[in-house]
């Protein structure tokens, strides 16, 4: 199930990262590149006030970035989204805090996740797959003289 994300609505909801930052949008992106590539789902993230004569849209791996210009905002572009939708609006997941963008998909039938409940999912995701790279570990010359013969040893074995 594809997600529906308000940026700006995010990245207030995570720890990590502040509105006040410059490159608060690309650090998002990155991190949802991330969970997207490791739980194998797209997300079309929106984020309001779209630099004038930037790319409105940018598509990077399985997350397509929204740029909304003035006198549009992002919240008007996810309602649009969810219109355009129509019967296939359940198949998706919002992610806001908003009110209005949850009333807008709980009418449209999406799912709907909190940006609080989201940015724990991605953040834990992000902390599980770190956990899970094992460290790379340094041998000793005896523990591979030891493995090496070992596996003399096995070789020689005609059972």
């Amino acid at each position: 199930m594809p997600f529906i994300i308000d940026g700006h609505n995010l990245i207030a909801a995570l720890p990590d990262l502040d509105l006040s930052d410059p490159d608060d949008e690309r650090k998002l992106v990155e991190k949802l590149q991330g969970f997207c590539s490791r739980a194998n789902r797209r997300a079309t993230v929106y984020f309001d006030r779209g630099a004038p004569g930037g790319e409105p849209t940018i598509k990077s791996g399985r997350v397509d970035i929204r740029f909304v210009r003035l006198p549009r905002t992002a919240d008007d572009a996810i309602r649009d989204h969810l219109l355009k939708l129509g019967k296939e609006a359940p198949n998706w997941t919002i992610v806001s805090s908003d009110r209005e963008i949850i009333s807008a998909a709980d009418r449209a039938g999406a799912a709907v996740l909190h940006s609080d409940a989201f940015g724990q999912m991605i953040s834990t995701s992000t902390n599980t797959s770190a956990q899970s790279e094992k460290p790379m570990m340094k041998m000793s010359d005896e523990d591979i003289a030891e493995w090496e013969k070992l596996f003399k040893d096995r070789d020689q074995d005609p059972y």
